[in-house]
């Protein structure tokens, strides 16, 4: 049977701890070290060969959180990881999935670019700005929804005095 490793970045340590409790399985030992100048080495403290490996991180503030990701991923696929998954909550960039005035560019499709050419598999993400991002990847992308877990929590409650918001159009469908 291959082994599962998951492994905590620095975004997502609290989530990747539940995570890690509910499947009753032990967080990968990892150490991410940083440079005088803020660069950052991410190093695998343990056998990841053949594996099925997660990294668990969301992107929000995504310029370090991203390439902490790719950097993250790359290390696996140097230490001969056997499949490697993407969790990642939030996809940053994810609102710029089109051209929408000239001299722009597509955003999300470069970060989908950019996460396949790090070597990931697989991606676990949730609540895309637009569910034409999942076309942006050439690897397997699962879009979770959040609804399954809220709306049934919200249907319980008093909602008399709240209101609901949402920042554009899109999140107004959803």
């Amino acid at each position: 049977m291959t082994e599962v490793k998951l492994f905590a970045c620095s975004a997502s340590k609290d989530l990747s701890k539940e995570i890690a409790h509910h499947y009753d399985a032990p967080l990968g030992d990892t150490t991410l070290a940083r440079f005088s100048d803020g660069e950052m080495q991410t190093i695998i403290n343990e056998s990841v060969r053949g594996s099925y490996t997660f990294f668990i991180q969301s992107t929000c503030q995504p310029h370090d959180n991203l390439v902490e990701l790719l950097l993250w991923i790359d290390t696996a696929r140097r230490a001969s990881a056997g499949y490697i998954t993407a969790v990642v909550p939030y996809f940053g960039y994810a609102r710029q999935d089109r051209k929408d005035k000239p001299r722009v560019p597509i955003s999300a499709k470069l970060m989908a670019n950019m996460i396949t050419a790090a070597g990931v598999d697989r991606i676990m993400t949730m609540d895309l700005h637009a569910d034409q991002v999942q076309g942006f990847f050439d690897i397997p992308v699962d879009h979770l929804r959040s609804e399954a877990i809220y709306v049934p929590y919200l249907e319980k409650q008093d909602l008399s005095k709240v209101i609901f918001a949402s920042p554009d159009v899109g999140g107004v469908k959803r």
